[in-house]
């Protein structure tokens, strides 16, 4: 076995080793951006469900407001007539 097939062994060696060193570290980098733009997409769900119930909220004590006051409209009607 002569030097130069070893030689040429241990670069393609490196070489392919380097190659999956990089590639998994770009692989990783998009990876974490990926799951940034996914966390950032949730809370904005997150954000719209809240703001939903507190809508829905407020929408159940307008609508027992409005029971209420046309309760009192026909009181107040069936007493003028």
């Amino acid at each position: 076995m002569d030097w130069t097939s070893i030689v040429v062994a241990v670069i393609t060696a490196l070489g392919a080793l380097f190659g999956t060193y990089f590639a998994n570290r770009k692989s990783a980098s998009l990876l974490e951006y990926r799951m940034k733009e996914l966390e950032t997409k949730v809370n904005l769900h997150n954000s719209v469900i809240e703001r939903t119930y507190k809508l829905e909220t407020a929408v159940e004590l307008l609508e027992a407001e409005d029971k209420r006051l046309n309760e009192r409209i026909k009181i107040i009607e069936g007493k003028t007539e």
